[in-house]
């Protein structure tokens, strides 16, 4: 069982402010409620916090619940050569909502490691396995003005390469697990096509340890209509990623699409994430049960729908309980 991001305090991050525009592609620091010279012992502190919520909630993969980042993918993202985020440009998010981006203007590279330090403080504050996340080259293009490279697919690549040398040096530090993000595959299938698994698989190449894509329909806080299945998930059959992270509890999917990925790992979304109302664990252990005809469970991995990063910090604690003891719920019936 594993989550993704998890609830930051509200001591930590503005969240009223975070909720009333899309996920930061840019910096954010006006987020933060703690003044830069302490700011980075106050997330050590929260992400402790996130921690052993997750340790009491007895989830067997622990995460650092994300809470040094205003976003899943901007803090990566703006960390790459090549761009310019001081004259951002405006684009409209999967939402709808007006958000500036950061304009294309160079070669993209990776000039340096940018999750080292948050692994090494996990890996350092838990003894279970844990897991680090990056944004996806593909997600990442589309959250970008191109104004230097002659095609996307050219700059695609390019994110993938720094995202391939970050997955590396997070292994290097003690990840046991690293997952890519890449929800743009849902929202701009026709270009996920062309050039998108192409990427995703180079970020993957000559990767050694376990590595999971997570794929969703944006934080249900913000995208409140969803569709009742994906438009791009069989695909993912044919990238090297050993597990392929999806929703079932918020769009009720229908699980037969499972059987599209016979040689995957399914990193299972049991948790309605639009409501802050914390599940039965029986309510968890149906949705996992409606998987099962359609994917054994011993490649079943229990995880919420998508992070819980605009939850209540109680809500998301319950849940994440609820997950656990619906998933033994599950194990008791098979046996296990």
């Amino acid at each position: 069982m594993r989550p993704n991001t998890y609830a930051q305090p509200d001591w930590l991050i503005d969240r009223a402010q975070l909720a009333k525009s899309s996920p930061p592609r840019v910096r954010a620091r006006e987020l933060w409620r703690v003044a830069p010279e302490f700011l980075e012992e106050a997330q050590n502190d929260a992400t402790i916090l996130a921690i052993r919520d997750q340790e009491r909630a007895g989830l067997d993969i622990i995460t650092d619940g994300e809470m040094r980042r205003e976003s899943y993918s901007n803090r990566f993202a703006t960390a790459l050569d090549g761009l310019d985020l001081d004259n951002p440009a405006i684009v409209f998010s999967r939402s709808g909502r007006p958000s500036p981006v950061p304009r294309v203007v160079g070669k993209i590279r990776r000039r340096h490691p940018v999750e080292i330090e948050d692994v090494k403080f996990l890996r350092d504050n838990t003894a279970r396995r844990i897991k680090m996340t990056v944004p996806g080259p593909f997600t990442m293009t589309r959250q970008a003005k191109n104004e230097f490279y002659e095609d996307e697919e050219e700059m695609a690549l390019d994110y993938a390469t720094a995202v391939n040398a970050e997955i590396k040096d997070l292994f290097k530090a003690g990840a046991d697990v690293v997952q890519i993000d890449e929800p743009y595959m849902q929202a701009d299938p026709d270009n996920a096509r062309k050039f998108g698994l192409r990427a995703l698989n180079r970020a993957l190449d000559s990767v050694e340890g376990e590595t999971a894509v997570h794929i969703c329909f944006g934080y249900a806080a913000l995208v409140k209509d969803r569709p009742s299945g994906y438009s791009f998930l069989p695909e993912l059959a044919g990238c090297t990623a050993h597990g392929i992270s999806i929703e079932t509890a918020q769009s009720s999917l229908d699980c037969t699409v499972l059987e599209k990925l016979p040689e995957k790992k399914i990193i299972l979304g049991v948790l309605d994430l639009s409501t802050p109302e914390v599940e039965t664990p029986e309510q968890v252990a149906q949705r996992i049960r409606r998987a099962l005809p359609h994917c054994p469970a011993e490649r079943i991995i229990v995880a919420p729908d998508c992070g819980l990063k605009y939850l209540p910090r109680e809500s998301a604690f319950g849940k994440i309980k609820a997950m656990a003891n619906g998933a033994d719920i599950v194990r008791r019936e098979l046996g296990r």
